[in-house]
This record gives C-alpha cells, structure tokens and sequence, in this order.
C-alpha cells in the first residue's frame, strides 16, 4: 500500500519521492513558478511579481522582467508540494555559487538568491547562497569541461563560463546536413550544433535528450471539451479523448511526416 502523508509525517525541505519535493514554510518566503504547486498544508498566500507588499523583495531577489508573469511569491508557514509533469525533482545548494540554468527546468528558489536574465536565451541564473528545486527529464548528471553537449540534454552550469555554439562541419555539409537545409525537415540533433563549454566549473545534464514541451503559464490544457483548450473532438468523443492511430495517420500523409 502507498504512504499515506499528513503534514507530521511529510519531510522538510526534502523530496517526497523521486517527482516531488516537499518546501516548508516558516514564516518565511520562496519564489515559485506558476503551475508548478500540486498541494499545500497550512497558512499559505500567493502573490504575484510586482505585488506592491513584495517590491522591496522583488527588488533585491527577481530581476528578470521577461520572466516576471510566470512567477508568484508563496509566503507564509506550512509545507508546499512541488512537481513538474513527473519530471525528477531535486534540490540544490549554491554557495556563493553562479548558476544558469534552463528557465522551464526551474521549479522555486529561497529570496536569498537574486535570480538575472542570461545571456543565452531560455536560460536564468541564480547568484548567491541559498537552494533552489529543479526538474530534469531523467536524473542528472554532473560533468566537468571541456566538453560538448547536445543543447537538449543541457539543465544548465555553475560558475564556468557561458558556452558557445559549435557546428560539426562534416555533418552540415554532408548528405543529411544538404537535406535538410534543402527540404527544412529533420530539425536539428546534437549530433550536428553542440554547446561548447571551456574553463573550470560543472555542467548540469539530464539523462534524456528529449525536452517535455513547454505550456504557457494559465493556458487550458489543449484538449478537446476543455475551454479554451482547442476545437471540439468527433462526435461522441468526450474531453480528453485520445487521438486515434488512424488520425495520426491521417496527419502524417497529410503534411508528408
């Protein structure tokens, strides 16, 4: 039979299981992404980036104003459960650190850390001490440069300079680099452009290649029946159904997939 928890017997500060991480609250305050929530015991608020209260904490902490819609700040005391689409999700500690890691990868941070907009875009980093809750498609894994990694393997890097892209030369201008430049199709692989990481520091990767798709923050899940979520499905076909094979099918002729 599964654990059965209540707010005694949930761990602080600690992950529940592999996919969800327990935050307690003291009082205290934590950045959140919108979204990323599932439960909460006790006295908790939700306020959004820019709440007038929280200026002076936005102030020191967030400055990332591209990122500031997809942020809230959850204080008060209790314990909060994060999660990520049954990503893994761990916690980290940065002392002193520099991190940059993949916005959509990042779950929550303590105020302790200022959080910047980087320079590579899709990317943020953390500056200071304090810990932070992040998700990865698989386990991570920490790598030490010089390397190349495939960009959608990356969560991010710590206290090393920022990478620079590298293109394999022999596969660009071989037959399947000529093909897709001439057709547009077969998108492109780690195989070809690598991110390229010199100098001293640790670089963050997930055990998977394959990035879970991102969803607006707030949008319906687009799903037939659901409002907002896209046009209805066959008649008959409740909200959720599942697209049939022979849809699939369908589409792949369709646009030549």
């Amino acid at each position: 039979m599964s654990t059965v928890w209540d707010p005694a017997t949930l761990p602080a500060d600690d992950n529940v299981d592999a996919y969800t991480f327990c935050v307690e609250l003291t009082g205290s305050q934590w950045f959140l992404q919108k979204g990323k929530m599932t439960a909460y015991y006790g006295t908790i608020e939700f306020n959004g980036i820019g709440h007038g209260r929280l200026d002076r904490l936005v102030r020191t902490s967030f400055h990332s104003p591209l990122h500031a819609s997809d942020w809230v700040v959850a204080e008060g005391s209790g314990k909060m459960l994060l999660a990520d689409r049954a990503f893994d999700v761990n916690s980290y500690d940065l002392e002193e650190g520099n991190l940059t890691i993949r916005s959509g990868n990042l779950l929550a941070f303590q105020p302790s850390l200022a959080l910047k907009q980087s320079i590579v875009p899709g990317f943020l980093t953390l500056i200071g001490t304090g810990k932070f809750v992040a998700a990865s498609n698989g386990p991570v894994v920490f790598m030490e440069p010089p390397l190349r990694v495939d960009p959608q393997a990356l969560v991010g890097w710590a206290d090393c300079p920022s990478p620079c892209h590298h293109y394999d030369h022999g596969y660009m201008t071989g037959l399947l680099g000529g093909l897709r430049a001439l057709t547009g199709l077969g998108g492109a692989s780690g195989e070809e452009h690598q991110f390229e990481f010199v100098g001293a520091g640790t670089v963050l990767l997930q055990s998977s290649e394959a990035l879970m798709p991102e969803q607006p923050t707030g949008a319906a899940p687009q799903q037939p029946g659901v409002p907002g979520g896209g046009a209805p499905g066959p008649q008959g076909a409740g909200p959720g159904t599942p697209r049939l094979p022979g849809q699939l099918g369908d589409l792949q002729r369709r646009f030549g997939l």
